[in-house]
């Protein structure tokens, strides 16, 4: 894996991405909370496919759950337990669509890979079902709970405001 920082699109400098999920990360563990990842999962991904649905997977990225993590500028690399089998699990930085705490849904969404509207995936971004859509409407606030060891299922996310911007919403 290079050491370089990935440019962002805009040429602005580096990415802010993998400093706001190392930054959530640090928040959930400092407060006690699990922190999770939602990733869009495609052949860049090394994540047991068996727990992909709808091209996502949701990953616990605590201490407790993983071995050997590393939350790199380029590059998420841990080892962790599905189904009682230790996996090797590697998820680029780009593909990370949702970081949050399992406990209470705050968190951070960001927007799907580029890759996700491209290609075969186009005709599925179409579709409200496909996870390139679904991820802009992501409410951290209704972010799945699951298994410390287990990767899950996102739960289907509100309809977007007519018309609006998605936007994340705090429910208390």
């Amino acid at each position: 894996m290079s050491s370089t920082p990935p440019i962002s699109p805009a040429g602005s400098g580096t990415s802010t991405r993998p400093y706001l999920i190392r930054a959530l990360h640090d928040w959930c563990t400092d407060n006690g909370f699990t922190p999770y990842v939602a990733v869009f999962v495609d052949a860049s991904v090394q994540v047991p496919t068996e727990y992909v649905k709808n091209n996502e997977i949701v990953l616990n990225v605590g201490f407790e759950a993983t071995s050997s993590l590393k939350l790199g500028n380029e590059f998420i690399e841990f080892k962790a337990r599905f189904g009682g089998t230790s996996r090797e699990i590697v998820v680029p930085v780009d593909h990370v669509i949702a970081i949050y705490a399992r406990e209470n849904g705050q968190g951070m969404a960001f927007p799907v890979p580029n890759e996700a509207s491209s290609g075969s995936a186009a005709a599925d971004a179409a579709s409200p079902e496909a996870p390139a859509a679904r991820a802009t409407h992501l409410s951290l606030t209704e972010a799945p709970r699951h298994d410390a060891d287990a990767a899950g299922e996102p739960s289907e996310p509100p309809e977007p405001p007519a018309g609006g911007r998605p936007s994340l919403k705090r429910v208390k």
